[in-house]
């Protein structure tokens, strides 16, 4: 029997309409982008625990995409490897409307073969995609299953150069983040990097959640929150309801 689709774990979350412009970060992601032509940066990885904007942070850069991205959020039930693949095909049809169709008949096998051999037409359908693109996995770290991770990685290996994986995660994956590394095909952004500097921190508060609040304060509140965007937010809410 098919796994059954939900549709809404293929939406690309829209943009949120008041934030801080990160134009750094998003520099680094098409940085990242501009290096896999030519099969170079396979990977980018944002980790970072929660409150951190991943997940808004990577939905404000693909919407400046002349192709739009395949998006998967993710959830507990595709730990299981089936239901994982089916996913991943249905995301990729978001860009080509029939690809898969023989792995999701491996898949409804009563024996399916090894992973390897599902993913192999997969991979060879990718390669003739005319145009690049990008597909994100959301929420990467609620998978805990060493098949999923072992068809990701044998899909990391032999990435087609028109494709690029984004994973967006609360910690990092069990994949071979050091070999990538080494390879220079991996780009990284980690709570360094998406902590909120000082004048990110000043325009959040004083501009986003409409606060007059003095460098110094902000200062403070910085200081407090080590950048930490949710942590801002709650400290801004408190002070909203301090001056209504």
């Amino acid at each position: 029997m098919p796994t059954p689709i939900l549709a809404t774990k293929l939406y690309i979350p829209p943009p949120r309409p008041k934030v801080v412009l990160r134009p750094h970060l998003l520099e680094r992601l098409n940085e990242g982008l501009r290096q896999n032509q030519g099969g170079g940066r396979k990977l980018t990885l944002i980790s970072a625990p929660a409150g951190f904007g991943k997940t808004t942070l990577v939905s404000e850069w693909v919407a400046g995409f002349e192709q739009p991205p395949a998006w998967l959020s993710l959830d507990e039930g595709d730990n299981d490897p089936t239901r994982f693949l089916s996913y991943l095909v249905a995301a990729l049809r978001t860009i080509v409307a029939d690809i898969g169709e023989g792995v999701l008949g491996l898949l409804q096998s009563p024996q399916p073969p090894p992973i390897e051999s599902i993913l192999t037409p997969l991979l060879n359908e990718i390669t003739t995609i005319p145009d690049d693109f990008v597909l994100v996995l959301d929420d990467y770290h609620v998978i805990d299953a060493t098949p999923v991770d072992s068809a990701l990685t044998f899909l990391l290996e032999h990435l087609p150069p028109q494709m690029h994986l984004v994973i967006v995660t609360r910690e990092d994956p069990n994949l071979p983040l050091a070999r990538l590394r080494a390879r220079g095909q991996l780009t990284e952004l980690r709570v360094t990097d998406l902590q909120f500097t000082s004048a990110e921190a000043a325009e959040f508060l004083n501009q986003v959640m409409g606060l007059a609040l003095s460098a110094e304060d902000i200062a403070v509140l910085e200081s407090r929150t080590e950048g930490w965007i949710v942590g801002l937010q709650l400290a801004a809410l408190a002070l909203q309801g301090t001056i209504s």
